[in-house]
C-alpha cells in the first residue's frame, strides 16, 4: 500500500501522536524548575501539591490542546513579541 502525502505536508514526529518532542522536552523543564523551587521554598505537601498544579497543568493542558495545532514555543514567542512591541494599526475607509 502506497500513501501519497502532498509537497506541502508538514509530517512533525509527536510522542503518542498528540505532542510534539520540543514541547514535551520544554514541559518537562518548567516541571522541573517548578518541582525544584517548589521543594526548597515549602514544607507543607498540600502546598506544594496545590501550587505544582495551579502552576503546571495550564502550561500541560495548552500545550496538549494547543492553539490551532501551532507548537506552544511559536506561541510564547507571538505572544512576547506582541507584549514588547505593541503596534495600534486604524485603518481609514474612505
Amino acid at each position: 500500500m502506497k500513501f501519497i502525502f502532498p509537497q506541502n505536508y508538514n509530517l512533525k514526529p509527536k510522542i503518542l501522536g498528540f505532542i510534539e518532542y520540543q514541547t514535551a522536552i520544554l514541559d518537562a523543564v518548567w516541571m522541573a524548575i517548578v518541582f525544584i523551587l517548589i521543594n526548597l521554598i515549602f514544607n507543607s505537601l498540600n502546598i506544594k501539591i496545590f501550587i505544582f498544579i495551579v502552576l503546571v497543568f495550564p502550561v500541560l493542558i495548552l500545550s496538549i490542546v494547543g492553539i490551532n495545532g501551532e507548537n506552544i514555543l511559536y506561541v510564547a514567542s507571538y505572544m512576547f513579541k506582541y507584549i514588547f512591541r505593541q503596534k495600534v494599526i486604524l485603518y481609514d475607509k474612505k
